[in-house]
């Protein structure tokens, strides 16, 4: 059962966890916080987690949310998992691309297109 405060809304399907954000906005350190907390717990319960966020819900991100998402990924990778990105927006990519983590994420265009690139399990 989730916390009432929770930030993010978590799905199963086909043995990948998707993530949506609450927020449509991610940029108060205490939120940020939380969420990699959440984001780090669902990584912990499951070694070699397939995870997908979806950031259909979300307008603005900070540079510290971006420092959770590396840290997140690193975890992730630590664990042999995979982790994807779906649905950013323009504005929140071009932040991506200007920081190169565009190469460092695999990024896709819609949810439905980062779920068929995990492939089957």
């Amino acid at each position: 059962m989730q916390q009432p405060s929770s930030h993010l809304k978590v799905r199963r399907t086909s043995g990948i966890s998707m993530v949506e954000f609450a927020d449509r906005k991610i940029l108060e350190e205490l939120s940020i916080q939380e969420i990699g907390e959440e984001l780090g717990e669902l990584v912990e319960a499951e070694p070699g987690v397939r995870l997908l966020l979806n950031f259909k819900n979300v307008d603005h991100l900070s540079s510290a949310a971006l420092g959770m998402l590396i840290t997140l990924n690193r975890k992730i990778q630590e664990q042999n998992g995979k982790l994807k990105l779906s649905d950013i927006n323009r504005q929140i990519f071009e932040v991506f691309k200007i920081t190169k983590l565009n190469r460092v994420f695999d990024i896709h265009t819609t949810a439905e297109e980062a779920l068929s690139g995990f492939g089957q399990v």
